[in-house]
């Protein structure tokens, strides 16, 4: 067994199929297969179950599995080393933000990373989409009730709805003051294709849900608090959406007594226990943690989503 078999094994496993790893090893799919079959005779043993769509690891496969993972990951460090030898921080870091949270607040964020590491490559991804990693990612950040535990999760705070409308739409047809009034009034609001709109309101211990008909929705938040300003209806949207126009005056909040929640109330951020991490794909990670106010201490951040 050398190098070259063991990693024809991690990428197998990591890919879940033949074909898949073969894509990424620029293999046709019958030499990977040729070469799994002369390494699981080379040690004696089964190490994945094929069928026709996927293939799992033995129990010997995992194991072999986790110390191809360890090594590779020890050659990416030394490889890593070697390269930055005299240079500063370089290499790239690719990030999937939610597309209001990473518009809003977290732009001036990167901006700033960007600045202080002028050789990193940031390659972001603004998107709400469910697989958040995959090999183009190294960072999520998600709302999440419960983060998968295949990820390694570190919590960027709670995440706070608010039911507001501007001053307009309050002066012309008033806020609604209960959960019942609002689900009757026109919702401008964030919405996922193909799920019922539900809204988690919480008094103490006391939860009641409502389902949302909204009239105006979107995953583009600056758009929702367009929408909001413009007195079209009342918003169902995370406070940092219109913070700053609740300072000022021009939006109204109701519903005060309610923790309001639509697709979960914490945000965190994630990354893969067992990838690889270069060391501008770390500093970015404490660079966040620290912005969103969490450093180390996991105690609850800004308010996100």
């Amino acid at each position: 067994m050398d190098l070259n078999s063991l990693t024809l094994l991690v990428e197998i496993i990591d890919s879940g199929n033949l074909s898949q790893a073969a894509r990424k090893l620029k293999m046709t799919r019958a030499n990977v297969s040729y070469h799994l079959t002369q390494l699981e005779k080379s040690v004696g043993v089964q190490l994945v179950r094929r069928t026709t769509r996927r293939v799992e690891p033995t129990e010997v496969g995992l194991r072999m599995y986790e110390h191809g993972r360890a090594i590779q990951n020890e050659m990416l460090s030394a490889r890593e080393t070697i390269t930055s030898l005299g240079q500063g921080m370089a290499g790239r870091v690719g990030l999937s933000v939610p597309s209001g949270y990473g518009q809003i607040v977290m732009s001036d964020w990167l901006i700033e990373f960007k600045r202080l590491y002028p050789a990193i490559v940031l390659d972001v991804l603004f998107e709400n989409r469910a697989d958040h990693l995959r090999d183009e990612v190294d960072i999520a950040i998600r709302v999440i009730q419960e983060p998968p535990l295949s990820v390694i999760a570190r919590s960027l705070g709670n995440v706070h709805y608010v039911a507001c409308a501007s001053r307009e739409y309050a002066q012309q047809h008033g806020l609604p003051t209960t959960l019942y009034e609002l689900r009757n009034s026109p919702l401008i609001t964030a919405g996922v294709m193909g799920r019922q709109l539900r809204l988690s309101a919480y008094q103490g211990t006391d939860r009641q849900e409502v389902l949302l008909a909204p009239t105006m929705i979107s995953e583009h938040f600056p758009f929702l608090r367009q929408g909001i300003l413009a007195g079209l209806g009342v918003g169902l949207v995370p406070d940092y959406v219109v913070q700053d126009k609740v300072a000022s005056g021009e939006v109204l909040l109701t519903l005060q007594e309610y923790r309001l929640s639509i697709f979960g109330t914490h945000m965190y951020l994630l990354y893969l226990p067992d990838r690889h991490q270069t060391r501008a794909v770390r500093t970015c990670i404490d660079f966040l943690l620290a912005k969103a106010g969490q450093g180390d201490s996991g105690s609850a951040g800004a308010a996100a989503t």
